[in-house]
């Protein structure tokens, strides 16, 4: 199940898939942890990145485990290739903020809590 929310859980911000097409195709589980990983992209942003820090708190443990898992493979990604159009300077304000939402989630899975602040010492970013 955590693997199916993991592969789903930036569908309906990415795509014209909504919530409603996403239970009907794999229940309401599912549909309950990527709703909770789903920003509003009405807001800006700079808004959408503030809330994912001060709800971070509030998520699912479910939740909270996939939001590590991704949290992992864009660190490690970026530690990979700068994307085209990235500065090295935003490449270290993704770390910075990805540090602050870990901040928020660790506690939930050791070896996921491992993997990050790894990722994030090397960066040198407080955790």
């Amino acid at each position: 199940m955590l693997d199916t929310a993991a592969l789903l859980h930036d569908t309906v911000e990415d795509t014209d898939t909504t919530m409603e097409e996403l239970e009907q195709v794999f229940g309401s589980r599912i549909t309950c942890i990527v709703n909770e990983l789903t920003d509003d992209k009405s807001l800006q942003k700079h808004e959408r990145k503030q809330l994912q820090i001060q709800n971070a708190k509030s998520l699912s443990h479910d939740a909270i485990l996939v939001r590590l898992a991704d949290k992992i493979y864009n660190l490690r990604d970026l530690n990979r290739v700068t994307p085209a159009g990235w500065s090295e300077e935003r490449v270290q304000e993704y770390f910075q903020w990805s540090s602050k939402i870990a901040k928020q989630i660790m506690g939930v899975n050791d070896k996921l809590d491992a993997i990050v602040k790894d990722l994030l010492s090397k960066r040198k970013c407080d955790i």
